[in-house]
């Protein structure tokens, strides 16, 4: 009977048997391009890290070193320096040791200090969960990325090391480990233009994932590879006779994808294998930019081009620095045929990113620089995003949407080129130009017409965006918004909008309370102040007001302490708090009740939320009447100029024309119809029900008067749910 495959072969399959690696394997491998002097460094590192490491072992029992020996041979199979590979083998050595980042810095150098803390994870006794202590080690790591970015390298190749080995651990913790290598590192690698670093990862993924459809695919391509071999060979033989012709050389490959973007494309477009197979794909390598175009007109020439299905990536790279011609053509027999075209400079960056900086002797070469440049760029956004970031959980939701989308290209009315991800509206784009330019933005011109802000862009347009100074964003665009970028910086304006706000309720509120003790806010000494504040472990009197104003304090409580813990209170409930419904987002009213200027009311002090306006008959806060401290006496403020929402129920005879004829009633009072409901009773009545806008009780009063005139209408009344 034949054995059943184990994680451990099927692994070895994706990317060959795990190889038995010595010091001198390494050695020998960084000595092909480092010094002397830099390979005995590398030495001399891993003998502190085996010294550190020594009574570890791996869950598959081999000594912990082979996991850092690993990781530091694939940094220097991809020619990195000699601190990067030196990093490689100390990296565990802070997290899983004794040794201190002090302690590293002063036997190697504070560079691979740098590197190592980096990638070290945070301790997780300090954080609530699981989920808590991966997002701000993640968020540590991007940080220490943002100063030096070999830290993310040296991840990608302990993390690549992790997967390849991930046979010995248990089923939960293996499926973990794929999924964050698929929503997190493989998404990196990709960002940072590391290819080949990323399809490994995504496959190893794949597979510890989803064993069966990894077997059934894999067999699948076999398969079809055999099938294929004819038509590949003619169609490689025709590039090569053309070129032959043109007095043109180039290097042309057969080009396939890998098995979870082949997977991913049959999910995503609901595609049969067979269907997802039939492209013919090609890479096309030259000597120089002016070899590809030449190259591009001879394929264009060879077999007729698909329209829309050109792309011209050197002129405008990608947002990783990824350069190439890609073009769709009709091949023979009509089957399509992708091709790929670019130079040899532009390949190896396509390969390994940002990595491919570190190959070039003098780091002249342009592409090296453009992928350092961009990422440079990204990692900056990175910067601002976690400035603008609540908590790490935020900012790790964040990354996710950053991670990374297909782009498009838009142009800004001076002409500069803007990339943003697939369905990036008019704001992200005001927010990719500058922060400001999204947080006053009011509306956009795509192509010189005028467009709602919810506009959704496309490759191609030239947008305009147009600011004014007392603008500001409103919590409804991140109902369309797609960037990070914006979705922070919003989130980050609305935030600090509510506490300003907070800080304003919280000081009126507690005026309120220091009348009672016949004192005010600028009576109090600061002395005593500075006590009540160092009393509840506040850094400000502002932060004191916002904590009143959220809720997270008691007013009363807070002028107590103020006035030296005075017992005697006067009557604060003569004193009602006036509010007008301009308060912003710590005054909210009720929508069980609505209430509106004229009804007697109340407010509810909720945690976080500031203070609930409820009508003082709300049935809603029956149970809540017990908790006195919670509740403030309120009073409407006599100069109001808003709407308010209120729900009546009209029941009405079924006639045409019956809704018509009650909408010009109620506009005809200087009233808004926002929402209706109708429920029809029988085939004689229906009941209406309609949320209206009104300034008070009598406006109210007037239009219901007003309905009541309309000879279809049967009766009216005010919902109170």
């Amino acid at each position: 009977m034949k054995a059943k495959p184990t994680v451990d072969s099927e692994l070895e399959l994706i990317h060959g048997a795990e190889p038995k690696l010595t010091i001198d394997d390494l050695c020998f491998a960084a000595a092909n391009y480092l010094e002397n002097r830099q390979v005995d460094d590398i030495r001399r590192a891993y003998h502190f890290a085996e010294a550190a490491h020594q009574e570890q072992k791996r869950r598959s029992g081999e000594p912990y070193i082979t996991h850092p020996l690993a990781v530091a041979h694939v940094l220097a199979m991809m020619h990195m320096d000699h601190e990067c590979i030196m990093a490689g083998l100390l990296h565990d050595v802070i997290e899983d040791t004794e040794v201190s980042r002090e302690a590293l810095a002063a036997e190697f150098s504070e560079e691979v200090a740098l590197l190592v803390d980096g990638v070290s994870k945070l301790a997780k006794a300090t954080f609530e969960t699981k989920q808590h202590a991966q997002a701000e080690s993640l968020r540590k790591m991007l940080l220490a990325m943002s100063e030096d970015i070999r830290v993310i390298i040296v991840k990608l190749a302990d993390r690549l090391h992790n997967m390849r080995t991930l046979g010995h651990l248990g089923p939960e913790k293996r499926h973990r480990i794929a999924e964050e290598t698929l929503d997190i590192y493989a998404p990196i690698a990709q960002r940072l233009g590391m290819n080949l670093m990323r399809c490994e990862l995504e496959d190893l993924g794949f597979h510890v994932l989803y064993p069966l459809r990894y077997r059934v695919l894999a067999n699948e391509v076999r398969k079809a590879r055999g099938n294929r071999k004819e038509i590949v060979n003619q169609i490689t033989e025709s590039i090569q006779h053309r070129l032959e012709q043109e007095g043109l050389t180039a290097d042309i490959q057969g080009r396939e994808k890998n098995l979870y973007s082949l997977y991913t494309k049959m999910v995503r477009k609901k595609l049969p294998f067979s269907a997802v197979l039939d492209v013919y794909a090609f890479r096309i390598i030259v000597a120089d930019v002016d070899s590809c175009y030449r190259i591009l007109g001879v394929m264009h020439n060879l077999y007729k081009p698909v329209q829309s299905k050109f792309k011209d990536y050197i002129a405008i790279p990608k947002a990783n620095g990824y350069q190439s011609l890609h073009t769709v053509l009709f091949g023979p027999y009509g089957v399509p045929v992708e091709v790929q075209i670019r130079s040899r400079d532009m390949d190896q960056m396509a390969e390994a990113g940002v990595a491919a900086h570190w190959l070039y002797k003098e780091g002249s070469n342009a592409s090296g620089n453009l992928a350092h440049r961009l990422a440079r760029q990204w990692l900056q956004g990175l910067l601002e995003m976690q400035k603008n970031s609540g908590d790490s959980i935020e900012f790790l939701e964040n990354l996710r949407i950053d991670l990374f989308p297909e782009e498009i290209y838009v142009f800004t009315p001076t002409g500069k080129i803007m990339t943003l991800p697939r369905g990036a509206t008019t704001v992200d784009f005001a927010y990719a130009v500058h922060s400001d330019v999204g947080n006053h933005c009011v509306a956009a011109k795509v192509g010189r017409q005028l467009v709602p802000l919810s506009t959704v862009l496309e490759t191609g347009q030239s947008v305009e965006i147009i600011t004014t100074n007392s603008s500001q964003p409103n919590a409804a665009w991140l109902n369309f918004v797609t960037t990070a970028k914006a979705r922070t910086n919003i989130r980050h304006y609305l935030k600090r909008l509510r506490n300003d706000e907070a800080v304003l309720l919280g000081r009126r509120m507690l005026t309120k309370n220091l009348h009672a003790f016949s004192t005010n806010i600028d009576s109090l000494s600061r002395q005593r102040i500075d006590e009540v504040l160092a009393m509840f472990e506040v850094k400000s009197f502002n932060q004191l007001l916002e904590s009143i104003g959220l809720g997270d304090r008691s007013a009363l409580l807070i002028a107590q302490k103020l006035v030296n813990g005075h017992d005697h209170v006067g009557d604060v409930a003569q004193q009602p708090l006036l509010i007008a419904g301009t308060e912003g987002m710590v005054v909210s009213f009720g929508r069980c009740c609505h209430p509106i200027p004229g009804d007697p009311v109340h407010g509810f002090i909720s945690a976080g939320r500031g203070i609930v306006v409820h009508q003082n008959n709300c049935k809603t806060t029956l149970n809540l009447r017990g908790q006195s401290e919670k509740w403030v006496d309120m009073a409407w403020a006599p100069d109001i100029n808003r709407d308010f929402p209120v729900e009546i129920l009209v029941h009405v005879k079924n006639q045409r024309g019956v809704l018509a004829t009650i909408a010009a009633a109620i506009s005809e009072n200087n009233s808004n119809i926002d929402n209706v409901i109708v429920d029809e009773r029988d085939s004689e009545y229906s009941d209406l029900r309609l949320m209206i806008g009104v300034l008070s009780r009598q406006h109210l009063a007037n239009i219901i008067r007003r309905l009541r005139r309309i000879e279809m209408v049967e009766r009216i009344s005010r919902l109170k749910h």
